[in-house]
């Protein structure tokens, strides 16, 4: 990503026909098969025999009856680094979703319906597999297998606050500060060596100490008077201080727990990854109340104990990104202010005016990328020449290839027919179409890094003739898409959806940050998410799957601004045409064709400058024909299949 924004990803979804089936699958043949005699284990599954005999003599030492072992890292990060895969190594089960729980008889493994395949593939016999990850199925099978009074370790810092409980069922939880699966992976990637970065000035309209004094200003301001914050998401740090690192795939952060006083700053950090220069940027060497007094990162525990032994303290936390370890220091309660989010995190999430700028331009730049794919396969895939694979290859190289450039931020979604019908599908050589002619194509190419901001995009694309189920489907989706866009708060992006009985099973947004994670809380329109305010950046995706089928998103990014004199509305920044051929304009009111044609002119004058610009004359005449406007004349909406009435997606996890 660069430092402006993350460069656009592009979900293309291909409706063309539905008969194509996928060169390969992931079949039984491939899957263990633990009753057979001897059973049968495919290649891809891992032997974790001594692994587990290993860890349960440590059990045995700790006296522990069970141990838990979560997929996630001490700052509850949406992605984590390798040597935070404790859960994969521990198993052989590398999806994003799970959580394990060993015995001295028995390794379980909890997972969603997204892993069933790919878990009995890496996983030996020495494994089972519970298909519900609810924090009551766990619960409940602990209950049956531990005795009362047995004790259940875990470590504490891999768990958030509140997300672990066995008191009522007299079985003890044990925290295990020293992670018993750390202490036999003996191979364990080290953190990175490369250097921490600073952003340019260029990129940012505060410095850090503009920052952290608008911090301390909130902290004077709150009724509960706290004399600390404590940050633990690592977005946190990275934002107050205007500083990147790399230790995390796709997201441009680095190990960090910060604490703020309203005098001093601690910064907890692999020291000797801060260069002399970055030193000098933090003022490390003095003080003051605006010196950042650099710590170990393994400190963090320690130093907050010595801090919480002060008169009168208290430490302000986030509850959704501190982990255990630390939230149970905070003792008494007199000594702790919690809310749901710090207000690092509530404030990083209205960009200022430099990063509104900067997140506008990466979407420039990400569209000309976009254009481009879509441009290139239009005359490709017909031709046959086409696969997911590829498809993914080309918009990551064009991506690459546009100014502040740093990578993707996720890996390219591209899903083909079946495939498509898979809200987060993750393509393989094995599991894609070799053709993309005949299939529902679902790209969603989401994210590149870019250095000024963070982008996000998908598009639904149709090589052939869409059935009318499809186009229905798409136009209702649009609709979606152009209601929540073009209303005054509050607002409803399923209605279109839902009126004939469709719906979609994951989120309508989230927040998308500046040269940080695409998925940017807490912004959103779930329940536990802040109300939107000016200067917020968005992602609206309305969606439909059907399964077995095919799969339709169409996903922009928007910013919140002013709608008279007291309201908010969204403008789009993903300046990407929609496939015309899978628009039902007599479905559309006059309003939203009005919003479509608006649109089309905002890519026009936007997109036909920056792609002339870089020479793209073929690509500019693509733009072009594409965004040709609608007639205005709409009509009502009319159910044109009653069965539509019967369709309920399964929700699918984000």
């Amino acid at each position: 990503m660069t430092v402006s924004g993350w460069i656009v990803a592009l979900f293309l979804v291909t409706l063309t026909g539905v008969e194509q089936v996928l060169l390969s699958e992931w079949g039984s043949e491939t899957e263990r098969n633990c009753s057979a005699v001897p059973p049968f284990l495919p290649p891809t599954a891992v032997n974790t025999s001594l692994r587990l005999q290993e860890l349960r003599a440590d059990m045995t030492a700790h006296n522990i009856t069970a141990y838990i072992i979560p997929g996630t890292d001490a700052h509850m990060s949406e992605y984590i680094a390798a040597r935070d895969a404790r859960l994969a190594w521990m198993s052989g089960f590398t999806g994003s979703a799970g959580t394990a729980v060993v015995t001295q008889d028995r390794a379980v493994l909890w997972t969603d319906s997204r892993y069933w395949v790919q878990a009995a593939r890496q996983m030996d016999c020495n494994w089972e597999m519970e298909r519900d990850v609810s924090i009551s199925s766990i619960t409940s099978w602990l209950i049956r297998e531990v005795k009362e009074g047995d004790q259940v370790g875990l470590d504490p810092f891999l768990f958030s606050v509140g997300t672990a409980s066995l008191s009522p069922a007299k079985r003890i939880l044990k925290s295990v500060l020293d992670n018993l699966v750390d202490k036999i992976w003996t191979e364990r990637p080290p953190v990175r060596a490369d250097n921490l970065t600073r952003l340019p000035d260029s990129f940012i309209g505060r410095t850090w100490q503009m920052k952290v004094e608008q911090i301390r200003g909130q902290m004077l301001e709150n009724i509960y008077q706290p004399s600390a914050l404590l940050l633990s998401a690592l977005d946190e740090t990275a934002w107050l201080f205007n500083m990147r690192g790399n230790d995390i795939p796709f997201n441009p952060f680095f190990f960090s727990y910060t604490l703020l006083t309203l005098d001093q700053i601690w910064l907890f950090v692999h020291t000797e990854r801060v260069t002399p220069e970055l030193q000098e940027y933090l003022k490390a060497s003095c003080n003051a109340s605006l010196c950042v007094q650099l710590l170990d990162y393994n400190l963090v525990h320690a130093h907050l104990q010595m801090y919480l032994e002060g008169a009168d303290v208290r430490v302000w936390v986030g509850t959704k990104y501190t982990n255990q370890a630390l939230y149970e220091l905070l003792t008494p309660e007199r000594k702790r202010l919690q809310s749901a989010y710090s207000p690092v995190l509530t404030t990083k999430a209205v960009k200022d005016s430099t990063e509104q700028i900067n997140l506008r331009e990466a979407h420039i730049r990400d569209a000309v990328a976009v254009m481009q794919l879509l441009h290139r396969l239009e005359s490709s895939v017909p031709e046959g020449s086409e696969t997911e694979v590829t498809a993914a290859k080309f918009v990551d190289e064009y991506r690459s290839m546009q100014r502040y450039s740093r990578g993707p931020s996720f890996e390219t979604i591209s899903a083909s027919g079946p495939n498509a019908a898979l809200a987060h599908y993750s393509k393989t050589t094995e599991t894609a179409s070799c053709d993309l002619v005949f299939s529902e194509q679902h790209l969603h190419n989401d994210c590149l890094f870019s250095s000024d901001g963070t982008t996000d995009i998908t598009r639904t694309v149709h090589w052939g003739t869409p059935t009318a189920f499809q186009k229905e489907a798409f136009t209702r989706v649009l609709m979606g898409n152009i209601e929540i866009s073009r209303t005054k708060f509050p607002t409803w992006s399923r209605r279109a959806l839902w009126e004939v009985g469709l719906n979609y099973g994951h989120g309508t947004g989230h927040g998308v940050g500046n040269y940080f994670g695409v998925h940017e809380w807490p912004v959103g329109f779930q329940s536990d998410n802040i109300p939107f305010l000016e200067g917020m950046f968005t992602s609206i995706e309305p969606g439909y799957y059907k399964e077995n089928e095919f799969g339709i998103r169409i996903e922009d990014v928007a910013v919140t601004v002013p709608y008279g004199s007291s309201y908010l509305t969204f403008e789009t920044v993903s300046l990407v045409p929609y496939d015309r051929k899978l628009i039902n304009t007599s479905m559309l009111s006059p309003e939203q064709l009005q919003w479509l044609n608006t649109y089309y002119q905002t890519i026009r004058a936007k997109m036909g400058p920056a792609l002339m610009g870089q020479g793209l004359t073929e690509v500019h005449d693509w733009m072009i024909k594409n965004t040709e406007p609608f007639l205005t004349a709409g009509a009502p909406v009319l159910l044109t299949s009653v069965s539509m009435l019967l369709l309920f997606l399964t929700p699918a996890l984000l």
